[in-house]
This record gives structure tokens, sequence and C-alpha cells, in this order.
């Protein structure tokens, strides 16, 4: 009599505790860090923002992100401007082989990466690559100017940018969250 006691109270409290699980389920909350716990997939890390939601965070980082990409541009177009120049001067002094290739590579990159952020398309990846080509001006202007303020301080300010798009995202007002949106709704059909 008392195993059957303990079997009742058993699965008494085994229904309690699927019910409670069934209601934190349904709490939109607990909902919500289900859903960002299923969506491991690599897109899902590349297109998902982790910032703050809040609407003037969201409007800064707006602003933010389109000024960082729009005032690197021009950096690669005057690299595509004299080539040679960037490749001998610039390149050639750091030391990497092919400085032409790398010349049109850092060109492209600031050009069409600046873009890519500028619309919040693929942020964390163009970021990742902005970024890459910050730490190699940084790299070069130490190489070559030594602790000069004014070269070190622009590559070094447009480094924690793109670091802070890297790890964030593109943020509510990007085409990566738009998109995000968009492959969720389609994967739930």
């Amino acid at each position: 009599m008392l195993a059957s006691i303990m079997n009742h109270r058993t699965s008494e409290a085994e229904r309690r505790r699927e019910e409670i699980r069934i209601q934190l389920k349904n709490f939109s909350l607990i909902k919500i860090m289900t859903d960002i716990k299923t969506k491991n997939s690599l897109i899902a890390l590349i297109l998902t923002s982790n910032s703050l939601k809040t609407p003037l965070f969201q409007s800064i980082c707006l602003i933010v992100r389109i000024l960082a990409g729009l005032l690197m541009i021009h950096n690669g177009l005057d690299k595509l401007a004299d080539v040679p120049g960037f490749a001998n001067n610039v390149v050639t002094a750091i030391g990497l082989p092919s400085p032409v290739f790398f010349t049109y590579c850092a060109a492209y990159t600031e050009i069409v990466g600046a873009i890519l952020l500028a619309l919040g398309l693929l942020t964390r990846l163009s970021a990742s690559a902005l970024f890459t080509t910050m730490l190699v001006a940084i790299y070069f202007h130490l190489k070559v100017d030594g602790i000069a303020i004014r070269p070190l301080e622009t590559a070094s300010l447009y480094a924690l940018l793109y670091l802070f798009f890297v790890v964030n995202g593109s943020g509510l007002f990007g085409l990566d969250n738009w998109l995000d949106r968009w492959l969720t709704i389609k994967e739930r059909r």
C-alpha cells in the first residue's frame, strides 16, 4: 500500500511538472529564448542582431553604421585611383607579397564591404573584412610612423566601429534583420 501511495505521488508530481513546463513554454519570454536556442544555424549567427532593442539605441546604430560605411568608400576609391603608388608605398612597406593584389583586395573590401555595411547586409562579414583592413592599417602606421597620433587615431576609431558591428550585427534597421525575419517565417511554413 505504501508503494502505491508513493507511485501515485510520483506520477502526480510528474504531471504537475509537465503542466508547469507547458505553461512556461507558452510564456512569451521563455518562448523567445527557446526560439533563439533552436536557431543555431550559421545563417542565424550571421544575420541575427544581439544589440539593445530600444528605438533610440537602434536609431543611433543605424546612423553610425551608415556613416562608418559611407565614409570608408573614398579610401577604397583612393586606392584604385593610384594602385601602383599604394602598392609600392604601403603594401610593400608592410612586407606583404603581391602588393598589387593586396591593394585591390583592400580597395574592394573598403568599397563593397562599406556599401554592405551601410545597407546592413551581411553586416558581420563585411564589418569583419573592414576590421581586418583597419588592423593592417594600424600595423602600417605603427611600423612607418610610430606612435603618431593622427593616422593611428583614425584607423583605430574605424577598427573599433567595425568591431562593434562584428559583435552586434546590423541592428533592427538593417537588411540583415529583415532577411532574418523573412527566412524565419519561411522556415516555419
